[in-house]
């Protein structure tokens, strides 16, 4: 077994490097970390751990804002605000 790249969305975001019998999986992008230094079977089982991660805390950041407030994502910056 050799190490992997892991992407989620097309974008890498972290690694996975043979640990034991086990694969052991590295961040490299932020919005993952919490899932640093795990161990887990395979790359399927960190990819579903990624989803899972991700789609939690989109939930959460979901109940977080007024139904009426755009997403993060969909603000545009300020410096392209019109004034």
């Amino acid at each position: 077994m050799q190490k992997q790249v892991i992407e989620y969305g097309g974008e890498p975001v972290g690694i996975v490097v043979p640990d034991a019998d086990r694969l052991k999986f590295i961040a490299v992008k932020f919005h993952v970390i919490d899932l640093d230094e795990q161990r887990f079977g395979s790359a399927e089982e960190v990819r579903t751990a990624i989803r899972n991660l991700v789609r939690q805390r989109d939930a959460a950041n979901a109940t977080d804002r007024h139904p009426t407030e755009e997403p993060p994502e969909y603000r545009q910056p300020a410096s392209l605000r019109k004034r």
